[in-house]
């Protein structure tokens, strides 16, 4: 039953991905805000399409108003879904993506008109040097950057290092980092073609805030995402005493 209605759900993702994306194409003429609204969109479609075909659910946890205007969100990456809830948690939010994706065909013209930070990861100090400009322009712009420390997606429990890029945006924007926590690999994995029936948890954790010496940034930032994202991993239902909203 799970793999028919993973199937169903794949079917209809790629058929709503292409109507969305050619009936928005006029939109990309607006710039970044249009392009921003079609990924919107797509975004709230899609968690409408899990709940509906594969019983799939989510809940937020935390304060995601703290994730909104110049900050940087530095979140946990476990499964395509996060890349497809931030976008509709957060107000024209700027990710910070693999260069790759910047030269889809289609995909990438939205993604390059919504002023996404798409980074050659074998670019070295001058890809690293880019993108700190980029970001500079989005947090003048007052919009939230969106980086996955890890640089992929990471199975629940496993152990991978953090890259350096999310310190060198902390020590150069100036801005307070917000922690995200998630357990979505549990229901849809990296490489999995099935998606579990459920409720993923996300929750977004006390602000960490400007000015700390990189040597105590980056550790405090894996430990508290790692900290609450294997905790969600062993009891993801579990309530907690702050604020928690059922979604989808």
């Amino acid at each position: 039953m799970i793999f028919l209605r993973s199937l169903l759900f794949n079917i209809v993702l790629y058929t709503w991905t292409i109507v969305l994306a050619l009936a928005g194409l006029p939109l990309l003429l607006a710039g970044q805000k249009g392009s921003s609204f079609v990924g919107h969109v797509w975004g709230r479609v899609m968690l409408i399409l899990l709940r509906l075909f594969c019983g799939l659910t989510y809940e937020v946890r935390g304060n995601p108003d703290l994730a909104q205007g110049p900050v940087l969100v530095a979140a946990k990456h476990q499964s395509m879904w996060d890349t497809i809830v931030l976008p509709v948690l957060l107000d024209t939010p700027c990710f910070v993506l693999k260069q790759e994706l910047a030269r889809l065909p289609m995909f990438g013209w939205y993604l390059r008109r919504a002023g996404m930070i798409a980074v050659d990861r074998d670019g070295g100090a001058k890809a690293l040097k880019r993108m700190v400009a980029q970001a500079r322009e989005a947090v003048a712009a007052g919009r939230p950057i969106v980086i996955f420390p890890e640089g992929t997606r990471v199975e629940p429990g496993r152990d991978a290092p953090y890259h350096p890029g999310v310190a060198a945006l902390y020590s150069q924007l100036h801005v307070p980092v917000v922690p995200v926590a998630l357990n979505s690999g549990l229901f849809w994995s990296r490489r999995s073609f099935l998606k579990k029936p459920g409720k993923i948890v996300i929750e977004f954790l006390p602000v960490i805030p400007p000015g700390l010496p990189r040597r105590q940034f980056l550790p405090e930032l894996k430990e508290q995402i790692e900290k609450h994202s294997n905790a969600l991993a062993k009891k993801p239902s579990e309530p907690r005493n702050h604020t928690a909203r059922a979604c989808g």
